[in-house]
């Protein structure tokens, strides 16, 4: 790609946002209100708030097969379709095509993504969790990789602010491993949700079961495009036209559109971050036009990558120069390893027998969750594994349409159809993953996307200390449905692979000492101040919670602290 002739935008920012999902849409709400001239730049195509969510109404028999894939959608769609959902007709538009987007695998690796405006943010699962100081001191106390630069009182107020902002319902539990939050009122547990609470409660001293932290608005209105409260139509994934949970598109996108100060460019795939080597600072980033194939330059003083932990670490071992042989900020060595993600899928399922007079209305978009009870001290130490889980899942009354298959037919085959069946429950594992170096991307430059650009290959996998934990998640899941009185329960472990948890997270690790870390605390590059990471590659460590709450944080936090480095003129 030597020979191309940039086109040069004779415009200039002040900062340059690259990607649009939960990270770049606050980078560029921050950004812009704080008054800076802001390039969004989005490597897929756009969609509008309301107006694009072609599916958000649509019922079942609105979709051809009932919104079932065909034989050459999943053709199309072969690794986004191993977790067994993104290729439903209903939503699957918002998920790449595979054979147009490929990547490499020397280990089964499953790299679900978005390509378009908001990113995961229109189909995420929307848990909200904080880290506590459990997770930031764990690696510092067991010798783990290295420590994290930052404590919990550095992110406290952050989280704070986004949860504020965002709209976050929950319940504050007053756990350590579980900091509290500022939360809107919880949704509403089930009566066989509620029996298992109670039984906990009755049986353990060390665990507790509460409804799930998410992202949905649950009383009054936030900041955005109208936003409101959840109807409970539990159709999300399709982007939501009330705006009830939060996404880029209907928040912080708006926000920062509102300030006059935001350029959105769409179809833009940034490759390069630009650098002169006499300043010690980038420049600027490159990137082709994904519709036209033309290559253009912008430049600006700051540039926060927030493309997702693979493509952001994408674009820094693109970034080659005399003095970044091996990648910008890659002078530890370490860009492109200690990939993350969480393990899950090992619990157990159950039957209850009871309240078969009980329903609930509508469809929550949530479930319920129990806190990380494993290694906190005392008691809780393992001595077969490090860290821990916690437990996500729900109750529901069995579907209609087992029924069928009893063969009835009129009168009969009505009131079958009628009635729900019974209660059954599922507790699913979600395990931490320990940041191990060879677990790890890297950039084939021998096979290259339709844009000429290399493309990902993953070499990760789970070991023996996630396997030891996933014995745990499976016996202590069926113990507590056991003492608390469920009916034919069944193991459940389905390992599959890194990647489906869609959490990958660690590849431009934030560290103290530039030698064995490529962010410091600050989230900027060690060795190019002016360039910040603040998605999924900064994290350090992979803790058991949902992560995303944590990279908004971790954003707004390194946006304050770069229009303060600007103002002093430090970048």
């Amino acid at each position: 790609m030597k020979s191309i002739n940039y086109k040069t935008s004779s415009e200039n920012y002040d900062a340059i946002v690259v990607g649009t999902g939960v990270s770049g849409g606050w980078a560029a709400k921050e950004l812009c209100e704080k008054g800076l001239k802001t390039l969004v730049l989005e490597r897929g195509r756009m969609i509008k708030h309301i107006e694009d969510y072609k599916n958000m109404h649509a019922d079942p028999w609105d979709l051809p097969n009932g919104g079932e894939p065909t034989l050459e959608d999943i053709k199309r769609q072969e690794k986004q379709h191993r977790t067994g959902y993104t290729t439903n007709k209903a939503h699957s538009h918002y998920f790449v095509d595979d054979i147009e987007h490929p990547y490499n695998e020397e280990k089964r690796f499953d790299w679900m993504r978005g390509y378009h405006v908001g990113g995961r943010s229109l189909m995420w699962g929307r848990q909200s969790y904080r880290l506590g100081d459990i997770d930031f001191e764990a690696n510092a106390k067991e010798g783990i990789a290295v420590d994290w630069p930052i404590r919990y009182k550095d992110l406290a107020p952050w989280y704070d602010y986004v949860e504020e902002y965002i709209g976050v319902s929950g319940e504050n539990l007053g756990l350590p491993q579980l900091p509290d939050g500022k939360f809107l009122k919880p949704m509403e547990l089930n009566c066989v949700e509620d029996h298992l609470k109670k039984n906990i409660a009755k049986n353990y001293n060390d665990r507790l079961l509460t409804i799930g932290r998410t992202a949905h608005i649950t009383e009054g209105t936030k900041p955005g495009m109208g936003r409101s409260t959840c109807q409970y139509r539990n159709r999300c994934m399709r982007g939501c036209p009330f705006g009830a949970y939060f996404s880029s598109n209907s928040s912080t996108l708006p926000a920062a559109e509102a300030t006059g100060n935001m350029t959105l460019r769409p179809n833009s795939i940034v490759y390069e971050v630009t650098y002169d080597k006499d300043k010690k600072r980038a420049t600027g980033v490159k990137i082709i036009d994904a519709e036209t194939n033309e290559t253009y330059e912008f430049k600006a003083k700051v540039i926060f990558l927030c493309a997702s932990a693979i493509a952001s670490t994408s674009i820094l071992l693109q970034s080659k120069s005399d003095r970044f042989p091996n990648g910008m900020g890659n002078d530890s060595g370490e860009l492109g390893h200690n990939i993350m993600d969480h393990h899950f899928k090992a619990g157990a399922f159950a039957k209850f027998d009871g309240h078969n007079d009980k329903y609930y209305t509508g469809r929550r978009p949530n479930g319920i969750y129990i806190p990380r009870f494993r290694n906190l001290g005392g008691d809780t130490d393992q001595k077969d594994f490090l860290r821990g889980y916690g437990y996500q899942g729900g109750a529901s009354r069995q579907d209609w349409t087992e029924m069928i298959r009893e063969l009835g037919y009129g009168k009969e085959l009505k009131k079958a159809i009628l009635e729900p069946g019974g209660w059954q429950i599922g507790l699913m594992g979600f395990g931490e993953t320990l940041p191990y170096h060879e677990n790890r991307m890297f950039l084939d430059y021998d096979k290259k996307d339709k844009w000429g650009l290399p493309t990902v290959t993953f070499d990760a996998e789970f070991k023996q200390n996630e396997l030891n934990m996933r014995k745990d998640m499976v016996a202590q899941a069926m113990q507590m449905l056991d003492k608390a009185g469920f009916k034919d329960i069944q193991p459940w472990d389905d390992i599959g692979a890194p990647g489906l948890g869609i959490h990958e997270m660690g590849t431009a690790r934030m560290g103290r000492d530039p030698k064995t870390s490529v962010l410091n605390k600050h989230n900027q590059l060690h060795s190019v101040p002016n360039v910040y990471v603040t998605d999924g590659a900064a994290m350090t460590s992979a803790a058991c919670q949902n992560p995303s709450l944590t990279y908004m944080a971790l954003t707004a936090r390194a946006a304050n602290h770069a229009v303060e480095e600007l103002k002093k003129m430090n970048l």
